[in-house]
């Protein structure tokens, strides 16, 4: 059913803050401004638009970079005055090419050292990189410019090696070799075009 905007508290320049949230990860992306004119666009084009405080107009995420959003779920808190947007996303959301903005740390505890399942998606953005600039000396260049072939070569010998790891019982063997799979197949995935999101979209199926 159609949602009332007027149910939303905007501040007194017509605005509401919108957190943008990774839905396959829950990777907090950005957050930005969005008023009423916004917010209706975004609902009716299933992408992300905000409002620029510092431009004074709307703009939509990724109509430059490429770097769309696609709306999953919107959803208010309990005050009514701020949005939580979960969304496909299409590359990197920060301006600066990270995969987050949020990538500048005050305080780190024992959480910084675990790596959360965003680092798929980052892996894979440096892959697109070096697919799109083949940088002189990059290992992905190499894989990318040798094609299909080598690249399914690499992972059969990976494969073989998680099963070596297995089989000798060597967690540490185990975890450096499934690192080393994983990145093969996400340079498979890019290089047949094939975005991690469908893979998870597979997965989230077989729950």
């Amino acid at each position: 059913m159609d949602f009332d905007i007027n149910l939303l508290k905007f501040d007194a320049h017509g605005l509401i803050p919108a957190i943008i949230q990774d839905v396959n990860t829950n990777e907090v992306l950005m957050m930005a401004y969005m008023n009423k004119e916004s917010l209706q666009k975004t609902l009716e084009t299933g992408r992300t638009w905000f409002w620029s405080r510092s431009r004074q107009e709307l703009w939509n995420k990724g109509a430059t970079s490429g770097h769309y959003q696609e709306v999953k779920t919107i959803s208010y808190d309990c005050d009514a005055d701020s949005l939580l947007i979960r969304v496909l996303q299409t590359g990197a959301a920060c301006h600066t090419g990270e995969r987050t903005c949020f990538h500048n740390t005050i305080m780190a505890g024992e959480a910084e050292a675990l790596a959360s399942a965003g680092i798929i998606d980052e892996v894979y953005d440096v892959v697109m990189s070096r697919k799109r600039e083949m940088p002189e000396g990059s290992y992905t260049t190499y894989l990318f410019t040798k094609g299909i072939d080598k690249i399914c070569k690499k992972i059969g010998e990976e494969a073989a090696e998680v099963i070596i790891g297995a089989k000798n019982r060597s967690r540490e063997e185990v975890i450096y070799e499934v690192g080393d799979l994983i990145y093969h197949l996400l340079v498979l995935l890019g290089e047949q075009g094939i975005e991690p999101g469908e893979v998870y979209k597979e997965l989230a199926g077989r729950r």
